[in-house]
């Protein structure tokens, strides 16, 4: 456990020494947040979605793609940087094992995103008067299980692309119908019924479900949890399986 403290420190350290990935992961969704908020259309209720106002329903939308560009491409971008790099390969001689490398990108991925997802929420809530999830424990819980299962995808993508160029252009393939599923142009209530099927066996359909039913005071449905534990666990054990240090 002390082991992986202090490579997460130490990879955190890193990770704040890439600009462009910083900006991208921590700055750019609250920046697009204010963006649509200034938008006066965006603030009044909306009869297609029940009344509800648009800002409201694009909070949990934004927060889906804020985690999905950090879990499929910056993530296995720097960890396929390392190893075209030589790094990993130079740590394959120390003691450090592939489940606590992966483990502390995991660590240092989950509490970023829960600093950019809690920024969002504070935004929204203060600049545009976005109510804050009424059922806190089902919150935290979908979006633990939301942020496990992307994150373990993007190292699934960071196990397999052999340089960092690689690892953008896998990501970005899957980043595209990964938040369509989520509801970034369509959303989800508006989806004809096979498309929001499908969205339900998505990992970030199931979270930004579980995330709206939590901010409406319920507790996320059983099926999009067992879904996000389904990718966590599936990408997870893909990832440690297939781990390359070079």
């Amino acid at each position: 456990m002390s082991a992986l403290l202090r490579l997460t420190t130490t990879e955190t350290k890193l990770f704040f020494r890439e600009p462009m990935i910083v900006f991208f992961t921590l700055a750019f969704s609250p920046i697009l947040l204010v963006i649509l908020g200034a938008i006066p259309a965006m603030r009044e209720p909306a009869e297609e979605f029940g009344g509800a106002r648009m800002i409201s329903v694009y909070v949990p939308i934004i927060v889906a793609m804020t985690l999905s560009m950090f879990a499929l491409t910056s993530l296995p971008q720097l960890l396929a940087l390392y190893r075209e790099k030589g790094v990993l390969r130079r740590m394959r001689t120390t003691p450090v094992k592939p489940g606590v490398l992966l483990g502390a990108q995991l660590l240092m991925s989950t509490i970023l995103s829960a600093v950019a997802t809690t920024a969002l929420l504070a935004i929204g809530r203060l600049a545009f008067g976005v109510a804050l999830p009424r059922h806190l424990p089902g919150y935290v819980v979908g979006y633990l299980l939301g942020t496990l299962a992307m994150f373990a995808i993007g190292l699934l993508v960071a196990s397999l692309a052999p340089t960092g160029k690689s690892a953008v252009a896998m990501g970005t393939v899957m980043f595209f119908p990964t938040v369509f599923f989520a509801g970034l142009w369509v959303p989800r209530d508006k989806m004809p019924d096979i498309l929001r099927t499908i969205s339900d066996f998505t990992p970030l359909g199931a979270g930004v479900q579980s995330w709206q039913d939590a901010t409406a005071g319920q507790w996320p449905q059983l099926l999009h949890l067992a879904v996000m534990l389904g990718w966590t666990l599936v990408a997870g054990g893909l990832a440690a399986r297939y781990f390359r240090w070079e």
